[in-house]
């Protein structure tokens, strides 16, 4: 088991969710995050003001996948998050030591 973790753009989340659940993917938690990359923020003006920012909003993905699929679900969002601007995200992959489904007390591959 695998949970494959994904930084992105906010606006590629829907065709993100879309392409995951086309190759079977049946569930995903996001999260609204900031951060930075090699981009390190932008500025901004307003009211004629010039400031930095410093943490640009992004979606943090996380999928838990069987090991098998991690690889398909990795080249998904990778290929679907692409715009080929600075900024678009990384995704990392990491093992599962256990998963439980609290209502039934499916383990493992079962709780997925």
């Amino acid at each position: 088991m695998k949970i494959v973790m994904a930084i992105i753009k906010p606006f590629k989340l829907e065709e993100v969710r879309d392409a995951l659940t086309a190759i079977g993917v049946h569930g995903l938690t996001v999260t609204e995050v900031k951060g930075y990359g090699r981009q390190k923020g932008h500025t901004e003006i307003y009211r004629g003001a010039e400031y930095a920012v410093s943490f640009l909003p992004k979606l943090k993905i996380e999928v838990a996948v069987p090991a098998d699929l991690a690889g398909k679900v990795v080249d998904t969002i990778a290929d679907t998050a692409r715009t080929g601007q600075i900024g678009d995200g990384k995704i990392f992959v990491y093992s599962i030591e256990k998963a439980v489904r609290i209502r039934t007390g499916e383990t493992d591959g079962d709780a997925l």
